[in-house]
């Protein structure tokens, strides 16, 4: 087991916390989307990913203007970006299950990997269909299939 100088958990928001095991249920994660998230809920997610405002809106296909304006206003995001930010904290806690952290989980994002075509997994996350290729690579890395 790896020692952390923090512990990875430390930087879950309560509410990600609580949508842990929603997000762990496929079923449960596409009846929490079709309510929507709040947009604050996106941004914790963002910061957890460690995601400027601007990538974390260009994930979303949206601006960091009506991303700040639907968080400001408590507002929630529409089915399919609610959808994108559960996979998205789905993902970032099964990344940091296999990496050890989520520092090292993020800077794999940003590399390119063999298994997705040399594509940096990052610029995958823009689709809900590119974060499960994503989540597909990372489930091959937990299993020792390094391609």
């Amino acid at each position: 087991m790896t020692a952390h100088a923090t512990p990875p958990v430390a930087v879950y928001s309560p509410a990600l916390r609580g949508l842990q095991a929603t997000v762990a249920d496929s079923f449960a994660l596409v009846m929490e989307a079709r309510t929507g998230v709040p947009a604050k809920t996106a941004f914790d997610v963002g910061t957890l990913l460690q995601l400027q405002a601007q990538e974390l809106a260009d994930l979303l296909h949206t601006t960091t203007k009506t991303l700040r304006a639907y968080r400001d206003g408590k507002k929630r995001l529409g089915p399919a970006a609610s959808e994108q930010i559960l996979k998205l904290l789905a993902l970032a806690a099964h990344g940091e299950e296999v990496f050890g952290s989520l520092p090292a989980f993020r800077r794999w994002l940003d590399k390119p990997a063999y298994g997705l075509d040399n594509q940096p997994p990052l610029a995958l996350l823009e689709t809900s269909g590119g974060i499960d290729l994503v989540a597909d690579e990372v489930a091959r890395i937990a299993h020792g299939d390094l391609a």
